[in-house]
């Protein structure tokens, strides 16, 4: 059995990308997810990498694009804020159909809001990250370990599909303290006959670009580019199930509001209410398949998330409103507690 050690979520992240092959980490401080610029910073120089507080998020993200261009494994960090800052460096990043990987802790708003926990990223993540038509991976933790993991599965898929990958954790996430294995499986090896790095000889010179004059150009390019994203819809979706093999009521929830929620469904199940819970650990792509399915079987879907209902509407997509989608939600910094879900659960089940 692997060795494990009690680190913050942060640091885990952080060192599971060193472990991955992360040798250019571009970044600014910004609570709650100062701690992986810091560790960071103190790491990289140590290891032969590169770690450069830029003057803004803006500059992070765009040297982020200059070192993705190279082929090389490259990440940012930041909270809430600081990733809208970073939209249209996403929106680029996508254009030029660059590997990187980019982490989001996210605190409550809009505008400065709070440093607390949130979820409230979710729409800018999955449906708006920057101008253009496009996408990205996005991977959900509930855990310290996922944390970490979801570092290499996030460069393997970044450099398998050639696109971002970003890993949205809400503020507990980076902030809370647990066990984790660092042990987390091979780095991929992927073709990089595209980047660009210089005139060898060895090979033609490559140019990164994403600007499109002609018309017909740039839709041909963003067609191929959804053809690539079905692929990822069909292949790359995950989630995990929870009790939901005899489920009446089914909970979504990732994140802390995850595992609030299990702590709920074994003490509804107590009670003898059947609940069971489908957690998205991919939010894009959504695991539609699963959710459509379980509203064949179940009465009712319970959505619990920190935000004024975001995932929710995701939910009742997947599932084409086939049974009713109840929202159990706090926002800007608060938690959803184990009653709260209880009694949306009792709710949802028509339960006094």
């Amino acid at each position: 059995m692997a060795e494990k050690v009690l680190m913050k979520g942060n640091e885990a992240l952080a060192e599971a990308a060193i472990m991955a092959g992360c040798r250019h980490y571009f970044g600014y401080p910004i609570t709650p997810q100062t701690e992986v610029a810091a560790y960071m910073a103190k790491r990289m120089p140590k290891i032969g990498g590169v770690f450069l507080q830029a003057e803004s998020e803006i500059a992070a993200i765009n040297m982020v694009i200059g070192a993705a261009s190279t082929g090389k494994r490259a990440m940012t960090s930041s909270s809430s804020p600081g990733i809208a800052l970073k939209s249209e460096g996403l929106s680029y990043l996508a254009g030029c159909d660059l590997p990187a990987l980019i982490v989001n802790v996210q605190r409550g708003g809009p505008g400065l809001g709070g440093i607390q926990p949130s979820q409230s990223d979710y729409f800018h993540a999955t449906r708006g990250a920057g101008h253009g038509d496009f996408h990205m991976i996005v991977l959900a933790p509930s855990s310290v370990q996922e944390m970490a993991s979801f570092v290499f599965k996030g460069f393997n898929l970044a450099e398998k599909y050639r696109m971002t990958t970003m890993i949205l954790a809400d503020g507990t996430m980076g902030q809370m303290m647990e066990p984790v294995s660092l042990e987390m499986g091979e780095i991929e090896s992927y073709d990089k006959s595209w980047c660009a790095c210089g005139g060898s000889g060895e090979r033609p010179r490559n140019i990164v670009n994403s600007l499109f004059l002609k018309a017909e150009e740039l839709e041909y390019f963003n067609i191929k580019r959804y053809e690539k994203y079905a692929e990822i819809e069909k292949n790359e979706a995950m989630y995990e199930e929870y009790m939901m093999e005899d489920a009446e009521i089914c909970i979504a929830a990732f994140g802390i509001a995850a595992r609030v929620s299990k702590n709920a469904i074994d003490e509804a199940r107590k009670m003898g209410i059947k609940v069971g819970m489908i957690r998205p650990i991919t939010l894009w792509p959504f695991p539609k398949a699963v959710f459509n399915a379980a509203a064949d079987k179940v009465k009712a879907f319970v959505s619990v998330e920190l935000s004024m209902g975001q995932l929710i509407e995701d939910v009742e997509l997947a599932t084409r409103c086939k049974k009713p989608v109840l929202l159990c939600n706090r926002s800007g910094g608060m938690i959803p507690t184990l009653e709260d879900v209880l009694n949306k659960i009792k709710e949802a089940g028509g339960i006094n």
